[in-house]
Order: C-alpha cells, then structure tokens, then sequence
C-alpha cells in the first residue's frame, strides 16, 4: 500500500531510541523527509546516522516550555514545511496513586500531557499553511485500562486522551487527523526497566502502525486511540 507520505515532512520527538526511533524509522521508509529530537546528542547523531536519507536532528529536551517551538520551527526553516507530527515523550517513574509526590505527579503531567499539547499548538498552523495534516501522540494502553503501580503514567496519559478527543474535533475539517497510538508492552528500553514480562511486541511493528496513522489512507481516521498492546487490554470500549 502506498501510503502517501513520500515528500512530507515529519517531526518526531524522543526518537533515538525506542518507539519514537522505530516511528522515525517507518516513516522514512515511506519516503518522508524526517526531523528527529532526543535529549541526547550522541545517541541522536547514532540515529540518525542509521536512518539516513538527509535526516535532520535536534537535540533538545522536549519537555522544557519553549522546547516545542523551537523544534518546529527548526524543522520548517530546513525544510520549508511540517505535515507529519509523532509526539513522544519518556514515560514517569513507577508509584502507586496515594504514595506519588506532587513532584512527580507535576513532571509527568509536563512530559505525557503539555509537552504534546504544545507540540501539536506549534505545528498545526503550519498543517493549516499545507492544507494537510496528521498528528499522532504516542501514548500508552493505560488511556483504556490503567496499569497497576503507574499512577502518575495514567493520570497524564488519560488526561491526553480527554484533550486529545476534543482537538481531533476542531481539525478534522481542515484536512488535519490527530490520533493516539496506544502501545502496550514492545521490546524497548524502558519496559525492560520497569520490570515486565511477558510476550513483547517488536518496536518496528508498531513504528508502521504509526505510519499508517499518519497516512494519505488514513485521512478519515481522527480522534481514535489504536491500541497496539497485542490483546492486553481487556475493556470493551
């Protein structure tokens, strides 16, 4: 299937490693022309070096106020539009709801839930510019079925969710989709980190599901959370 994304351009965030990296991955195989962020410079230029194809890099920490902006506008200046925006962000620490300090509960609202909001605030009036768009949050399966021992990973990811909803609403008439890809447990540093076992999903997969989402074919798909969490969840809704 040809997904249409030859020649856009994308920004993805917190992609050197992980998720974000295999996002980053799927949709330069698609032809697209990729801004890549991380905080890490090293790891970065490693990431980059691998996907190739005049990948640009920004090392940056996403989660500071004036962050978002600033990768935007990088990537436009370099490449003269922004179509595609992969949201991404590490995931806070392990805490059950009543121990979680209001420190940590503040960090994660910052990096799971505004750190988006702002990212999507700066690219969509260049999305409007296009006349075309597509916006993809990476979140997590917590937004349909809380994760035991990840209070504060819930409380930003749910909120997201709430906020996401809504906005997909006031876009989608203009050519503009915004979705949330909602991973279970993949293969990735930070769920060996935390500690869970079980089947793991290949990071790769879930960078085409990505992909797709941001899509000429999937121009009809907004306001949805795709659980990619193979059958983990367990809600009907």
């Amino acid at each position: 299937m040809d997904l249409g994304l030859a020649g856009k351009v994308a920004l993805v965030t917190a992609a050197s490693r992980g998720l974000g990296r295999a996002s980053a991955r799927a949709l330069v195989d698609e032809g697209a022309l990729v801004a890549i962020n991380s905080r890490d410079p090293e790891r970065l230029r490693s990431t980059a070096e691998e996907l190739g194809h005049d990948v640009l890099t920004l090392p940056a920490d996403v989660t500071e106020a004036d962050a978002p902006r600033r990768l935007v506008e990088a990537t436009v200046e370099r490449f003269g539009a922004l179509h595609v925006l992969v949201a991404n962000a590490g995931g806070p620490p392990k805490g059950t709801a009543l121990d979680v300090d209001e420190a940590t509960l503040e960090a994660a609202i910052n990096a799971n839930l505004l750190t988006s909001i702002r990212l999507v605030r700066e690219s969509v009036p260049h999305m409007r510019a296009a006349g075309w768009g597509r916006i993809c949050l990476i979140a997590s399966s917590s937004v349909k079925q809380p994760i035991p021992n990840l209070a504060t990973s819930n409380t930003a990811r749910a909120g997201l969710w709430g906020w996401a909803k809504t906005a997909a609403q006031d876009l989608v008439d203009e050519g503009i989709t915004l979705n949330l890809a909602c991973p279970g447990l993949h293969a990735t540093d930070r769920i060996k980190d935390l500690g869970f076992a079980g089947p793991l999903g290949d990071p790769a997969d879930f960078g085409r599901v990505v992909a797709f989402l941001c899509s000429q074919p999937a121009g009809f798909v907004s306001g949805a959370a795709l659980q990619v969490d193979g059958a983990g969840t367990l809600g009907l809704l």
